[in-house]
This record gives structure tokens, sequence and C-alpha cells, in this order.
């Protein structure tokens, strides 16, 4: 709201219009937020303006009338040809002006299936990557931590990154935050990792470099869809349900693979089925 128009730098109640609040919520899509976060800042703006009316600072609710859609349920993402140029050219020109760090969270994702929550949380300790070989022991979520091989295109990023990249030395953590950060105590084993939100927000950004002829191929592109896409090449490349379970962590709480998982993960789009059922003959 501070940045607003006429706003000189403050943030004025009369400001905090449905206009703002429904230009804030596309925001928040377009950098690929979900919608049940979107439901939350709806939450919260409309408690705070609940709070101003009885202050007598706002006369109207500006949450009132914003629907948010539901998200659709659709099958995990399998990218497009063109979509996977479209991304692989925007993380290269990305990677030619200097952004090491971006290249490397992009190929976990690409080259190797890690969710958001992997990379953000990747250990300097549990990274053994060197010139020719690359191991990592990922799976922050629900501690279900697994050790992968990394392709050389994902490793090679990766080896680039931690060797010339701005990431902070002092950090346990591999990925770290590039914005001035007030240094974390030596016991602070959180301080300055590149939070999950973070990595969606370089994402976001990474995206807005597309030219106008490339945007509406990446435009609805999250960074999970990585992982979704990676399943389904892993699986065209040979790899069984089993082997890939395990490579994505889809493990059972007895520590067996969960085929199911990812069979959904590796489901196939109606488009797909559409495609093979006009080659059918009578």
């Amino acid at each position: 709201m501070a940045g607003l128009p006429g706003s000189s730098g403050q943030f004025h109640p009369r400001n905090l219009t449905r206009t703002a609040v429904g230009a804030y919520l596309d925001k928040l899509l377009e950098e690929a937020y979900s919608t049940t976060h979107q439901e939350r800042v709806k939450v919260v703006i409309n408690g705070f303006a609940q709070w101003l009316i009885a202050e007598g600072e706002l006369r109207a609710n500006p949450t009132c009338g914003i629907t948010i859609p539901a998200q659709a349920l659709l099958a995990p993402r399998e990218l497009s040809k063109d979509q996977r140029i479209v991304l692989r050219n925007l993380i290269e020109r990305a990677t030619d002006g200097g952004d090491l760090r971006g290249a490397a969270m992009f190929a976990l994702g690409y080259w190797a299936g890690c969710r958001v929550s992997d990379v953000s949380h990747l250990l300097l300790q549990n990274a053994s990557v060197g010139p020719k070989m690359g191991k990592l022991t990922v799976g922050y979520k629900q501690g279900k931590y697994r050790d992968i091989l990394l392709l050389n295109l994902a490793r090679n990023p990766l080896y680039t990154y931690l060797q010339q990249g701005k990431r902070e030395r002092s950090s346990a953590y591999v990925f770290t935050s590039q914005r001035e950060t007030t240094p974390a105590p030596e016991d602070d084993l959180d301080g300055w990792r590149l939070s999950e939100k973070g990595i969606h927000q370089w994402f976001g950004a990474l995206k807005r470099t597309a030219t106008t002829e490339e945007w509406p191929y990446i435009q609805d592109v999250t960074f999970h869809d990585l992982r979704h896409d990676f399943a389904h090449r892993a699986k065209q490349a040979g790899l069984e349900d089993g082997e890939l379970a395990v490579y994505l962590g889809h493990i059972t709480k007895r520590g067996t693979p969960s085929i199911q998982t990812t069979a959904r993960y590796t489901q196939p789009s109606m488009d797909q089925v559409k495609e093979k059922l006009t080659k059918m003959k009578g």
C-alpha cells in the first residue's frame, strides 16, 4: 500500500481499497503462490480492515466481494517440448548474467526432481559435490531423507555455484539469501538460509525475464512442476515405478516405495490420452 501512487512511501488506510487488495492477490497468483496462501492473506487483510473500521479509519471492508478461484485439480504437470526449451533458455540467459545460484536451484528441480523444501533446506554437509561426482542427502519434508546421485546436468551448475557463487560462507545451508541480512548468531543453524518463499519469488522473477513471445508458454509453470516433469522424463527414460519412487522420496511409513504416489505423479494427461486414441484403428 505504501508503494502506491500518491502514498509518499507511507501507509494510508484510504489506500486499502478493493482494487488494491485485488491487485495484490493477482500479484501473488502471478508469483505462483497457492490458493491456500492467497486465502490466508485475504483473511489477514480482512481482520486488519475490521480493526480500521472500528477505529473510524476505514468505511468499508475491501475484502468483501473478492473471491479467489479454486485451484484446479489437474494431473501432475508434464511440460511440453516448447515449455522446456523456453525455461532452459531463460536459465541459460540468467546464468550468463551471473545467476549461478539460480542455475543450481533450477538444475536440482529440473534434472534431479527435488522439491522446493529439498532445495531450501539442503545442508552443506549433505552435499558431496566435486568436479566429477555428486551426491546429496535431501528430504526435509516429513523428515524422509534420501540419498540421490546427480546427473552431470545437475551436478555441474551446483558445483560451479559452490565454487564461484555469491553464497554466505558462514551459513550451514547450500542456498543462502542474497539480501542484506543481519548476521545470524553462531548457534542459529537457520541463519542466512534461502526460504521456500524466496525460491518461489526467484522463480517468478526468472519467468518475468521472458520475452513477449516466450511468456505464454511458461506463465503458469511453477517450480514444483519441474519435479513432476522430471518424473515423466525419468519414466520415459526407462526407470521403473519402484526405482523412481525411491529417487523422488515417495516412501511409506513402513519404509517401502510408495508406488501409488509415483503413479499419480506420472499419470498421463487427457491430451496424451486423446492423442493416442486418435491413432486407434477399428
